[in-house]
């Protein structure tokens, strides 16, 4: 009989977005491999802040050891708080923690401050995350970036495993157009705002796309209108994965420059549209994979910055399509098949 596996996962209901499509994908890879694996979410709301533990603690009230009469095998936990889940046999694949009370708390990303209130739930779900975590066989991580953080705050050691994106074999390329590219939530962390006043410094030729929704949408849309570049920007919102997959083939380059991001899908979408990516030095999970002046660039974060990079690639396309090339070499070694064997214990 195949092995059950249970990836535990958290659904923001009414949001879609990386956690979500990374649990899909697991267990599609699991199934494809021969186990029987199911995904089992949870709802969670982070507001107000002292529902968060409440939430968390919902983990702790299943019992994932076996379902219908049949003994689950392995459960895996992702994102917080879906690693809290109790199981004898439980390995960590941590997307992130709750990033808020770590190491956004006091930033502008953060509803979290060192005020003694926040300071008392953070120190809270540091040793709680600390605990629940140290409970699994094994523990992962997205990425280098995520790794280093278990580190500094939980005193925990974790191996990166770097999955590719679920269009990874849709992915093509085809003669640059003008216009660089964006997709990313519309909110305040993906910093999808230093990209549109980038824009007031790029040649008047370039466009930027943008992919994506958020609770940044009206800002976004008006501050596009404060310095007049409506017809310069333009908001694709949810599209399709056809639709996003071209658009992808025909940029220019792909601007994507979050504030220390756990890992970010479209750095490798981009190189596998063999696009170059152009990224903020402060980036996080997007510097394990862009290299400056080898498959993007990678610039401080500010719009200024962003636009002389656009500029360079729109001046000299032979050396985008060279750079996007190199992404393609890098980003094609990325695959499912070492995750699995890690996630599962297989040698």
């Amino acid at each position: 009989m195949a092995r059950t596996v249970l990836v535990c996962g958290v659904q923001v209901p009414l949001v879609s977005g990386g956690a979500e499509l990374l649990g899909r994908s697991l267990v599609n890879e699991l199934v494809r491999r021969g186990y029987d694996a199911e995904q089992v979410n949870l709802p969670f709301k982070s507001y107000p802040k002292d529902e968060i533990l409440s939430h968390a603690a919902a983990w702790r009230l299943l019992d994932l050891s076996e379902s219908n009469g049949r003994p689950i095998d392995l459960v895996i936990g992702t994102k917080f708080p879906s690693y809290w889940a109790r199981h004898p046999h439980k390995v960590a694949w941590v997307m992130h923690q709750y990033r808020a009370a770590y190491e956004l708390c006091g930033t502008a990303f953060s509803d979290f401050d060192h005020v003694e209130r926040d300071v008392a739930l953070r120190s809270a779900l540091v040793e709680l995350d600390t605990r629940m975590l140290r409970e699994c066989r094994h523990i992962y991580t997205l990425s280098r970036n995520t790794a280093n953080r278990l580190r500094r705050y939980n005193a925990i050691d974790a191996e990166p495993l770097y999955h590719p994106s679920h269009l990874s074999d849709r992915l093509f390329t085809a003669p640059a157009e003008a216009y660089v590219l964006s997709v990313a939530r519309l909110e305040p962390v993906k910093r999808v705002t230093m990209a549109i006043e980038s824009m007031v410094h790029v040649d008047p030729g370039v466009r930027l796309v943008h992919v994506g929704e958020g609770s940044q949408r009206k800002e976004c849309r008006a501050l596009v209108e404060r310095l007049g570049l409506g017809d310069r920007v333009r908001f694709a919102g949810t599209i399709g994965d056809e639709a996003l997959v071209g658009l992808y083939a025909r940029a220019l380059a792909v601007v994507y420059a979050p504030f220390d991001e756990d890992y970010g899908y479209v750095t490798l979408e981009a190189f596998l549209a063999r696009k170059p990516v152009i990224t903020a030095s402060d980036s996080g999970g997007t510097l394990e994979f862009v290299e400056d002046g080898v498959n993007g660039a990678v610039c401080e974060p500010r719009p200024e910055a962003l636009a002389a990079a656009v500029n360079a690639y729109a001046a000299d396309r032979r050396r985008a399509a060279e750079h996007g090339g190199a992404g393609y070499e890098r980003a094609r070694l990325v695959t499912w098949d070492g995750v699995v064997e890690r996630l599962t214990g297989v040698p």
